[in-house]
């Protein structure tokens, strides 16, 4: 199965869809298209992995766990770097993501996504840093596609404001 190096997630609205343009290999290039309904379903299932145990905490620790997911988030979102894209050609292959194979290791989390024709799979392994850099990217073109954040866990939407409107927490 190719894995994916690099990618580039946008928004395309005349597809009302996510394109991740992935690199496979240099010169390789595969473009994965995704819906709202599966994103909504991997978005959730990807932050509560990321926030595992706060769930269980009492509400008056629940708000520390929160604040906590909040700062690392916006770590790691101040912490990504400046790329090219990767760019798509007419001959790449393409294809809708009928699903999503997620398994997870210690600080590492894969993705399998698969098409409905044999072959057509490609798998994007990341450790937490990258993958919380990637969910800060989901989310603002998911923001910007005008789809529904209600799945996103206020952690996410928190460490996406500009730092001027973010909310100062004192104790």
């Amino acid at each position: 199965m190719p894995d994916l190096q690099r990618i580039t997630t946008q928004y395309i609205d005349a597809e009302d869809r996510l394109r991740l343009t992935g690199e496979l290999a240099p010169g390789e290039v595969v473009v994965l298209w995704l819906t709202q309904r599966l994103m909504h379903r991997l978005i959730g299932h990807l932050c509560r992995s990321l926030d595992d145990p706060a769930p269980h905490l009492p509400q008056s620790r629940r708000l520390q766990a929160d604040v906590i997911q909040s700062f690392a988030q916006q770590a790691a979102r101040a912490q990504l770097p400046a790329q090219p894209a990767v760019q798509a050609s007419d001959a790449c292959q393409q294809w809708l993501v009928a699903a999503i194979d997620i398994s997870q290791a210690p600080n590492k989390t894969s993705l399998t996504f698969k098409g409905s024709l044999p072959n057509h799979d490609a798998r994007l392994t990341l450790q937490e840093q990258p993958l919380r850099q990637w969910l800060s990217i989901v989310f603002e073109q998911c923001t910007q596609a005008g789809w529904p954040v209600a799945v996103w866990p206020d952690w996410v939407k928190e460490a996406s404001l500009p730092l001027h409107d973010q909310p100062t927490l004192l104790q």
